[in-house]
């Protein structure tokens, strides 16, 4: 800013905002517009460094100054962009400030001090000119670069991916901001296999907490299906895996057999290949959620050096609850166990009589099954799903609440890290400079 003044010549230079002090600043929602940021009556400091030419006298210095009664209104406007992905579309802004006080120093600072009104209006004209300009590029460009970041489609482990891309625009109403997330997993080795999603839509009506994440029926079953695609859901039970009580008493249940198909097997090795048969299904009530899923054991005699042959097949019929775990820190984790109430019951896939025959079996398959099965299979899902969040954001305090078709989790955001930290993470930052 450079301007005469009778014989006052002046260059005013590096103008550098130092802080800004929010007396009082709210966050609302207005429906079908936006997010509202108001700052009302705050006040910011800065610098600047002066040139001043008075006849033969010159000097220079810096100016600390300080702006009150800053008045900020921003209106900001959310999409889904095509990747899926929550984007700034619009800002809306305006910005006054009351007034300005300047304190000179050096030589002639009392000299001059007269001018201090002079140069304070101009600087007020243009940080008035300046904030909202500042404020859009830090929306449009910044912050949307940091909400690039934030995963939509990632992959789980080896086996599986998640796809948390936006369905929606994100609908504002007046108490909170709805984002409608697909939330489908899928099959890394085949992505357009997929489930169709028939659950019904979770409905959030609580506000104690500052987010709630609500998981349907679908986000499992897609989750589950995907895994069945994948061929996690079968195990080979054989050798060192065998408990040798198993191997005993399935040598005494099926001694008759084998002796009927050859008797130079009764000393072959036996194992067990059990396998899910159909993609497991998930019930969520207010009273817990289950998990319906049905496996075929098949009973196999290894003869050395031939292939293995079948010696029975059997049908495990479903008894699954499925739990939340209640320390969540961003991590969607669930821990699949039996009913404790379960009771195991095998049928035989060749014979009604076989089935009698089998009841001795259904005591310690039930055993084998809780610890080698479970086990398997938890050790997939306690691995828990990231939930999408930008670097330096993270759940706390959080509740889980059971309701019919779906998981409620509510949470407060914890800030691990300051807005500008976690832009400057993304993109090189500017200087605070107008």
């Amino acid at each position: 800013m450079k301007g005469k003044e009778g014989r006052f010549q002046y260059t005013i230079t590096d103008v550098k905002i130092t802080e800004l002090n929010l007396t009082h600043a709210n966050l609302q929602f207005i429906p079908e517009v936006g997010l509202l940021f108001d700052v009302q009556n705050s006040s910011i400091t800065l610098t600047f460094h002066r040139r001043i030419l008075y006849w033969f006298f010159y000097d220079t210095g810096n100016i600390n100054a300080s702006a009150e009664g800053v008045n900020i209104n921003t209106v900001l406007n959310l999409i889904r962009d095509d990747g899926g992905r929550l984007k700034i579309n619009n800002i809306t802004c305006d910005a006054r400030i009351a007034k300005m006080k300047a304190k000179f120093s050096g030589t002639l600072g009392r000299v001059y001090d007269f001018l201090a009104s002079f140069l304070t209006t101009g600087m007020r004209f243009l940080l008035n000119q300046q904030i909202c300009p500042a404020l859009n590029h830090a929306a449009l460009v910044h912050v949307n670069s940091m909400l690039d970041t934030i995963p939509v489609r990632t992959e789980v482990d080896q086996y599986i991916g998640i796809d948390y891309s936006l369905i929606d625009d994100p609908v504002v109403t007046s108490r909170s901001l709805d984002m409608h997330f697909r939330g489908m997993f899928f099959d890394l080795s085949d992505q357009n296999n997929t489930l169709v999603n028939y659950a019904v839509d979770p409905v959030i009506r609580e506000y104690d907490r500052m987010v709630y994440l609500a998981l349907s029926e679908f986000f499992f079953d897609s989750g589950l299906f995907s895994y069945y695609s994948a061929g996690i859901f079968q195990m080979h039970i054989v050798n060192e895996k065998m408990p040798k009580d198993m191997e005993m008493l399935l040598r005494t249940t099926y001694f008759g057999t084998i002796m009927m198909l050859n008797p130079a097997l009764v000393d072959a090795p036996l194992s067990l290949q059990l396998a899910v048969n159909s993609p497991p299904k998930t019930s969520i009530k207010t009273s817990g959620a289950t998990v319906v899923m049905t496996a075929i054991v098949k009973v196999m005699v290894l003869p050395p050096g031939q292939p293995p042959v079948q010696l029975s097949s059997m049908t495990m019929p479903p008894g699954w609850r499925m739990q939340m775990n209640d320390y969540l820190f961003s991590l969607i984790t669930v821990t699949l166990k039996l009913f404790s109430s379960f009771r195991f019951k095998i049928f035989s896939n060749q014979s009604a009589l076989e089935s009698l025959a089998l009841i001795p079996l259904q005591a310690p398959l039930k055993t084998m099954l809780q610890m080698s099965v479970v086990p398997l299979i938890n050790n997939w899902t306690k691995r828990g799903v990231r939930i999408p969040l930008a670097d330096g954001i993270d759940f706390i305090e959080e509740v889980v609440e059971y309701h019919n078709g779906f998981i409620l989790i509510g949470a407060n955001l914890h800030f691990s890290k300051g807005l500008r930290e976690m832009i400057a993470g993304n993109v090189q930052t500017e200087p605070d400079t107008v």
